[in-house]
């Protein structure tokens, strides 16, 4: 049974030609960041809205996030002397708006706020919804630390589960690498398991202890996005938050992974992902232990704590949240990582 078609020039012309393999992250890549046709590129009007196909934690927490990540970024801009705020995969704007209004007017006056955002029609609505006398934007990484001098304090909100994914299933004591097979008419018809030709990635992962059918993910696709500009930062604090856990909790009780996608609220797992390309959402989860060890050349890394405790932390308790201040629901299952560089 074929899982989806389209026309041969469709996601995966030019980047795959029919009558080939191609592994599951460069699938996932043409599916969510094609710039034609790629869930980011076709729905992102739509993304997080009431019409779009999931909530985003700002949307869910109103304002307890900004005034929470509006704390936590005033006491690192004091501790570091840093001035310029940079959010990463900003979405809409609403966030950062959040966070400046929040910051002590001392700091507010001070700060200056940076975007780094590749899209053309995001950045249009952030700079609608901040005001461009407020902020600066930048396309990429590097040039945002190099327009701080290497100096800044860092924020980010679910982006690291936009990055796509290698996905692998230990068989025979090993592991193999998720693939996908297109036909001669440019249709995906099955998916198929492959020993590596690059090898394993640099992972936390595949240290433990994983049955026989395991299926797992690895952000690689961030991680050289990660080390691609964070040798330019010198000073400050970098807060990190998304779905996901430590590599020795995540895949408790979850023997097919963490992979799934969202279309219009409602949950996709297993062939139904490979549906409506283009028109939904794809991600994993988040390995915490990854993003700790892939940094650690430049940077020191706090225990990841629970998104529970960190607007306990900075809000104090009985600040409302609902699920998000339980631990047993959204409170726990997003994480929050604390990192600085040190001097290498």
């Amino acid at each position: 049974m074929r899982l989806f078609s389209f026309p041969p020039r469709h996601l995966f012309h030019p980047v795959m030609t029919p009558n080939r393999r191609v592994t599951f992250e460069t699938f996932m890549r043409a599916a969510l960041h094609d710039p034609e046709r790629g869930y980011y590129a076709r729905r992102i009007r739509a993304v997080g809205g009431p019409r779009g196909d999931f909530t985003t934690v700002p949307m869910h927490a109103g304002d307890l996030l900004a005034r929470a990540i509006a704390g936590w970024a005033a006491d690192a801009m004091r501790r570091t002397r840093c001035r310029d705020l940079i959010e990463m995969g900003p979405g809409e704007g609403t966030l950062m708006r959040g966070v400046l209004r929040h910051l002590p007017w001392t700091l507010r006056l001070r700060a200056r706020g940076h975007f780094v955002e590749s899209s053309p029609v995001l950045t249009a609505r952030q700079q609608a919804a901040t005001g461009r006398p407020r902020a600066t934007w930048h396309a990429d990484s590097e040039t945002a630390m190099r327009a701080c001098g290497g100096r800044a304090v860092i924020f980010s909100n679910e982006l690291v589960d936009a990055f796509p994914v290698r996905v692998f299933r230990k068989s025979g004591g090993g592991w193999d690498e998720l693939g996908v097979e297109i036909d001669a008419s440019g249709r995906v018809v099955r998916e198929c398991f492959f020993p590596s030709s690059a090898g394993l990635p640099d992972s936390s992962v595949f240290a433990a202890d994983h049955p026989e059918g395991q299926r797992v993910e690895v952000h690689d696709s961030y991680r050289a996005w990660l080390t691609g500009w964070l040798p330019l930062w010198r000073a400050g604090e970098m807060l990190t938050i998304d779905y996901g856990d430590t590599a020795a909790a995540l895949y408790t009780r979850r023997p097919h992974g963490t992979l799934r996608g969202y279309l219009m609220h409602g949950r996709v797992t297993g062939p139904d992902v490979y549906q409506n390309i283009g028109m939904q959402d794809l991600t994993a989860d988040v390995n915490f232990s990854d993003l700790a060890a892939w940094a650690a050349p430049w940077c020191a890394s706090r225990e990841p704590q629970t998104f529970a405790g960190f607007l306990r932390e900075r809000l104090g308790r009985g600040t409302g949240g609902g699920d998000l201040t339980d631990e047993s629901l959204a409170g726990g299952a997003f994480k929050v990582l604390v990192q600085h560089p040190v001097a290498t």
